[in-house]
């Protein structure tokens, strides 16, 4: 397992960045709920933040992309608005060890 951070070092409705493995991830945390998706626009395949860990919009509620503007669910990765308007953000699949979030190698190949 890899562990990502501890899970009180996201806040709730605040996200984290994380480069692992030559891949790019990000933790989101909503109503102390963890969800983490790989970092990359299902329209173009750039990375999502300009500003390190900055992932949401301006209202913490949704997922943004920098280059063009989509939104995604945080819950879902689902993009509701946006050029990948019903394309989805990957989810990597995690589980909490000892309070930290953590993945398994297998979740990045």
């Amino acid at each position: 397992m890899i562990k990502l951070c501890h899970i009180n070092d996201i806040n709730d409705n605040q996200s984290k960045g994380f480069s692992i493995e030559g891949h790019s991830l990000f933790a989101v945390k909503k109503y102390s709920q963890i969800f983490v998706y790989l970092n990359s626009c299902p329209h173009l395949g750039v990375q999502l933040e300009m500003v390190p860990d900055q992932f949401l919009d301006s209202s913490h509620s949704l997922i943004m992309c920098a280059m063009h503007g989509a939104l995604f669910r945080i819950e879902d990765g689902l993009c509701i608005s946006g050029p990948c308007l019903d394309q989805a953000l990957s989810s990597i699949p995690f589980e909490i060890v000892d309070q930290h979030i953590c993945i398994s190698e297998s979740a990045l190949h």
